[in-house]
Parts: C-alpha cells; structure tokens; sequence
C-alpha cells in the first residue's frame, strides 16, 4: 500500500467546513456523549482555520486560532483522525497555526491543553503554567503559552522604519498600534489593535477599516519606492472600499503582489509613477472589506531644479 500524501490547506467551502467540524465533533465531543454543534462556538468567523488532508481530500486532522489581542492568540480545537495518530499530525497542523500566526505578527500563543497532551505540546516547546478547567467533570485543562519566533528576512528593517514613520507623522496609526507585521511570500500584512477601534455595535468602526486600508496600501508603495532605492512623495489619488460583514475580532489588512499594479521604475526619470492596490482585511480567515486604491508617487525635485524654478 502507497504510503499517504498529507497536505495542509485552509477550508473553504461548505463541504471543507462539514468535514472539518465533524472530525472535531468525533474527536473531542462525541466520546463524551455531546450533541452535535457542541464542536463550532462564537468565535468561529474570527479564528484562522487549518487542517490536513490526504491525496484523496479526507480531514484527518485540524485546528484554529483566533487573536485576543494584536500580538496574542490562542489555540484551540486540535484533533488529529484515530486512524493517523502517532504518525506526526498533530504536529504538522500546529507548525501551519504557528506559521500563519507570525506572519500575522503575533508573539505569544496560549492554549488550554487536555491533560493527555501536555507532554505533546511540551516537546513543542509550550511552557505549563496552571490548572485551569476541568472540562465534562472529568477532562482537566492546563494553560500553556509559546513564544513565537518573528518572521526575518531583508524586509525586517524596512517594516521597522515604516511603523516608525507611521506613528511619528500619522499620530492615530500609533494609537491604532498600527503594525507593519510580516513581507513574506510576495504578501504585505499589517494587523492593528481591534479594542482602540469599537463602535457602539462592538465591531470595528468603519473609518478605522478604512484607515487600516489606506495605510497599508501606502506602505506597500512606500517598499516598493525602497526596493528600487528611489525617493518619493506618495499621495493617494482615488480610493473606494466595499465592507462585506462587520469585523469582530482583531483586525489584518493584506496585500497580494498579484493583486498590484503600474511601474514605480519610472520615478527614476524624474515621471510621476502610478501604483494600483488592493487591499483585503480580513476577521480571521475572512474578508471582510476590500480597499482599492491608486497612489501616485511624486518625484523628488532636487535642490538645483528648486533653484531654478525659484
């Protein structure tokens, strides 16, 4: 018998999320007599979804997280098939969750881990920390926490010098904790702080998507303008945004460079170059507004053309 092919992906689509929410609901409710549903809880269209499947599409294992903060998330709901276990599952799924969490910035994961897994989450370096539940009358729960290794690359500094600038000359992206998170895999990602930024719903309020948006389609022109090693004044020149559902949990704004347009070489002959965004922000896995805009990066005049123009 050919030896299985595992592959992590992200559900989509009803079926995807059926199967996903079934090997949970067989994994960790229905051995303790729960009903059905009991598997999905309120915080399901803020959490970050993963699971493996084999070559032909089965679930065999799965997890989320969902941020509490900017830079915290929490694990929660891994369930490896009875069928794969032992064979590196668990730690396959967690590596996904861990992975797509620094992208996102986040620094620390906590999760409150059943008893049996302690030692599991323990060689993957989660500290133990407390008691805290004991969940069912009988199936204890113990805090443990990770620290998260950042994303670096070339782009480190460049994302360090962008959120400097942004709260030094843009003062609500600082009280906003605007944060320039992660350039990775042709992907621009910037989280923000969701409690600086609720609305009487709850949610967060509209101008601040819209903020979240404009300035991160800003940065990504602002590194496009650096990785040329050119200079530039950026303006935004049209805008518009479509918000699809109120977002709930902790805000992210990305952008795909496929999803881009126009030339910033020709800044380089003195024209004014023209970059087209889109920019997706997202409440976990989904979107919930799309930001397009056109930004228009002005050459820089130099000292003896002031001169002269004066």
């Amino acid at each position: 018998m050919p030896k299985p092919i595992f592959t992590v992906k992200q559900p989509i689509s009803k079926d995807d999320f059926q199967d996903y929410h079934q090997l949970r609901f067989e994994q960790l409710r229905q051995p303790w007599a729960q009903p059905k549903g009991s598997e999905v809880d309120e915080l399901e269209n803020q959490s970050v979804h993963r699971m493996v499947v084999d070559q032909f599409d089965n679930v065999v294992a799965v997890g989320r997280f969902h941020k509490t903060t900017c830079f915290v998330a929490q694990i929660r709901f891994m369930a490896v098939s009875d069928k794969y276990q032992g064979q590196g599952l668990g730690k396959t799924i967690l590596n996904a969750l861990e992975r797509e969490a620094a992208i996102q910035g986040v620094t620390t994961i906590e999760l409150n881990a059943r008893e049996v897994a302690i030692n599991f989450y323990q060689a993957c370096d989660y500290q133990l920390h407390n008691e805290t539940h004991t969940l069912y009358g009988e199936v204890k729960h113990f805090a443990m926490s990770k620290a998260v290794k950042p994303i670096k690359n070339s782009y480190t500094p460049w994302l360090e010098e962008l959120e400097a600038v942004w709260h030094r000359t843009i003062p609500v992206s600082k009280h906003m904790i605007i944060h320039p998170a992660s350039l990775v895999e042709q992907q621009f990602t910037v989280c923000a702080n969701r409690e600086a930024n609720i609305n009487l719903h709850n949610t967060m309020f509209a101008g601040s998507i819209y903020t979240l948006a404009t300035l991160t389609g800003w940065g990504w022109v602002h590194l496009l303008v650096k990785q040329q090693q050119l200079q530039g004044d950026i303006v935004l020149a049209d805008a518009d945004i479509r918000y699809k559902h109120p977002l709930h949990g902790q805000p992210l704004a990305k952008i795909q460079q496929s999803l881009t347009s126009g030339n910033i070489e020709v800044l380089s002959k003195g024209r004014r170059a023209r970059i087209k965004v889109q920019v997706d922000v997202y409440d976990g896995d989904r979107v919930v507004a799309t930001f397009n805009g056109k930004y228009v990066v002005l050459p820089m005049i130099k000292a003896e053309q002031q001169n002269e123009e004066i």
